[in-house]
């Protein structure tokens, strides 16, 4: 068996079934524009159009085939700093709420994916967060820290850690509430349900730039024009019509490997399949199942230059699968079916940049993220809210001043 390099399984799985929408021509109006049509535009879009605004979405390239298909298909409760590291830097409160808000996001998010009847996978999955005896006593901190906050976890022992994963490790969290998905198949779905709420879809529609007034913005492609009242970028980090605020983001990669099937014999001797697994490692691991096989998720780095990113994408496979022997021995002989990369841009508290911008008037920004599909729904509520002119208190830890 030939290694699938720079493809993910969840879009090689639909490969011949891909939808499709056309490309955007002529002068147009609309309440919103969203740009960028990866998880993040199609759950603000359907959002807005259940809401009742005229919205429009316009993709660069195909739906939902950048950083959404090359994910790891996590619905976190999560939003990926440690919860004593955001308390550090954003005080007790603040960082309650961010916690609050990422819970509330996974379960809504799986919500929205049920009663829409998307074929995504989604199942319910606890994450326990694993350390070694060099990182129990922080670890440790960490769970009497949110417990303190009163939030709903379990310390594990290392017997109880044995007993569902296989492993000899110090000790660990058991975190409720997460899933995972296929987070393609729940990208299209939700661009299909934005379609059947009313938005028009555009793909192959480069945004040009952005000019705005003191009342309106205009949203300049290569074939036409939008004047829209709103405009809500959700390209991941920010684009080249938006340099200045890249200084807030630090662009990086993350890499995902997919074994083989593993075998029913071997199987019985490896983590249980209702968790998702992650580890004290710099940069940290993921583990999950994907049916019968092991997908294993890290080796973060900054992002490589085009030329190099064939090779880097090949050793960082080799890597990870390496990695995955060292934790599971029992896997040896074992071969990686799919080895791919997902670029990221990373702020310098590791949590999502939500809401306005006072140098871009009309202008609402969901930039950002931890690799897990719940920073889509957070958005979605957070930019409704916003455009309904009712802030919520929670929705300003994730904007620009903070």
């Amino acid at each position: 068996m030939r290694t699938r390099y720079g493809s993910s399984p969840w879009l090689h799985a639909v490969k011949s079934r891909r939808p499709t929408h056309p490309r955007f021509r002529g002068d147009w109006t609309a309440d919103v524009v969203v740009i960028g049509a990866g998880i993040t535009g199609c759950a603000v879009a359907h959002a807005c159009a259940k809401e009742g605004l005229d919205t429009v979405v316009l993709e660069a390239t195909r739906i939902g085939q950048g950083s959404t298909a090359r994910g790891a298909g996590l619905l976190s409760t999560e939003p990926g700093p440690l919860f004593r590291d955001i308390v550090a830097a954003h005080g007790l409160r603040d960082a309650r709420r961010i916690f609050e808000s990422w819970r509330r996001g996974s379960a809504e998010g799986a919500s929205l994916l049920r009663r829409l009847r998307i074929p995504c996978q989604l199942s319910a999955r606890d994450t326990v967060v694993m350390a070694r005896d060099e990182d129990a006593r922080l670890l440790r901190r960490e769970f009497d820290a949110r417990e303190a906050a009163g939030f709903g976890l379990s310390w594990q022992t290392p017997r109880q850690l044995h007993a569902r994963t296989r492993l000899d490790r110090a000790g660990g969290i058991r975190v409720p509430g997460g899933f995972t998905l296929d987070p393609y198949r729940a990208c299209l779905g939700l661009a299909s349900a934005a379609v059947r709420q009313g938005a028009e879809v555009f793909e192959r529609s480069r945004v040009k730039k952005v000019r705005f007034t003191r009342t309106e913005a205009d949203v300049v492609t290569e074939r036409g024009t939008i004047r829209a009242g709103r405009v809500i970028v959700t390209t991941g980090s920010a684009t080249a019509e938006f340099t200045p605020l890249r200084r807030h983001f630090t662009r990086r990669e993350s890499y995902c490997v997919l074994t083989e099937p593993v075998s029913a014999g071997v199987r019985k001797q490896l983590a249980d399949p209702a968790l998702v697994l992650c580890d004290r490692a710099v940069p940290p691991h993921r583990f999950r199942w994907v049916g019968d096989r092991l997908l294993i998720v890290g080796a973060d780095q900054r992002e490589t230059t085009t030329r190099a990113k064939r090779a880097v994408l090949v050793q960082r496979t080799g890597q990870l699968m390496y990695e995955l022997l060292v934790t599971y021995p029992m896997i040896s002989g074992l071969r990686p079916e799919y080895g791919w990369d997902a670029a990221y841009g990373e702020s310098t508290d590791g949590l999502m940049y939500i809401g306005a911008h006072r140098n871009y008037p009309h202008h609402l920004f969901a930039l950002g993220g931890s690799g897990s599909a719940t920073g889509a729904f957070v958005a979605a509520r957070v930019l409704l809210n916003a455009l309904r002119g009712t802030p919520d208190k929670t929705d300003l830890v994730f904007g620009w001043t903070r």
